[in-house]
């Protein structure tokens, strides 16, 4: 007597297979046969093809799998179809956990300065009829389509909500705007991925100046300090961390002396020197 096929998220040593980066898992044996049993855990929905059909969408649970190998059986199966059934099924798991996915990318401010911004939104399946619209319009690769082929999908609408605002706002500003920007980007990408059955959560949004230097200066005016002001407190640190015994001049905007003289002289003060000595 044949044992009866399992089939599950479960590997041989009984770990899952589905990850929190992975949203389908198509069972990788083709030998699903009438008497099979599909086992559905309880964080995910398990959808079962034939030939392209669609056939069923369980939820959590154990189900016998009925499939129509049966009545092949004998010298028939074996002459027309070398002992294997012409019935090929396949089981495909959907996680219906909440999973986090990454995007970053680069914008421009209103005045072209580069800026970097990170993304983490966070997605689910809620119900059958999401997965039914996902395993139906959501094409994968292999055996698993990960979180992030899903953002090699919804990376551009991200992309494209974010330089939306981002590009008619000045540089200082962009994080006086980053509650409008989350929901920019809320709005974009919960209508895009609702008809992959896909539900989205929560979003959150971070944008810094690409540049490290404006990243500096920016924050040093965040104290108060004048532009001009800002610029000679992020030398003097750039001359501190160097050794440089001026640094402190420079971010009181005053000359440097030894012992009371001043050891550079103006341009102008030399060629009057030297026209007197003529």
């Amino acid at each position: 007597m044949a044992l009866m096929t399992v089939i599950s998220t479960l590997s041989e040593q009984g770990l899952e297979v589905m990850g929190p980066d992975t949203l389908i898992y198509h069972y990788p044996s083709a030998n699903i046969v009438s008497g099979s049993l599909l086992t559905v855990e309880s964080n995910h929905f398990c959808v079962l093809k034939s030939r392209g059909a669609i056939l069923n969408v369980y939820e959590t649970g154990q189900y016998p799998i009925t499939t129509g190998d049966k009545p092949l059986v004998g010298s028939f199966v074996q002459g027309f179809f070398g002992g294997q059934s012409p019935w090929q099924y396949e089981a495909l798991y959907i996680n219906r956990a909440k999973l986090v996915v990454k995007c970053s990318g680069v914008a421009l401010s209103a005045e072209m300065a580069e800026m970097s911004y990170d993304v983490d939104y966070y997605i689910h399946v809620p119900t059958k009829e999401g997965a039914l619209a996902l395993v139906t319009h959501m094409p994968y690769a292999g055996h698993v389509l990960t979180t992030q082929a899903i953002n090699e999908y919804a990376g551009p609408v991200v992309e494209q909500a974010i330089n939306q605002l981002i590009q008619v706002t000045a540089l200082e500003q962009v994080n006086e705007k980053i509650h409008d920007l989350t929901e920019l980007v809320r709005t974009h990408l919960s209508e895009f991925l609702q008809g992959y059955g896909i539900t989205l959560d929560t979003v959150k949004v971070l944008v810094r100046p690409r540049d490290e230097r404006m990243r500096a200066l920016i924050s040093l005016k965040a104290f108060g300090l004048s532009e001009i002001d800002a610029v000679r407190y992020y030398t003097a640190i750039l001359m501190a961390e160097r050794g440089v015994v001026s640094a402190p001049n420079m971010a009181i905007g005053r000359e440097f002396s030894i012992g009371g003289v001043v050891p550079t002289i103006a341009a102008e003060a030399v060629a009057k020197g030297l026209n007197g000595a003529n």
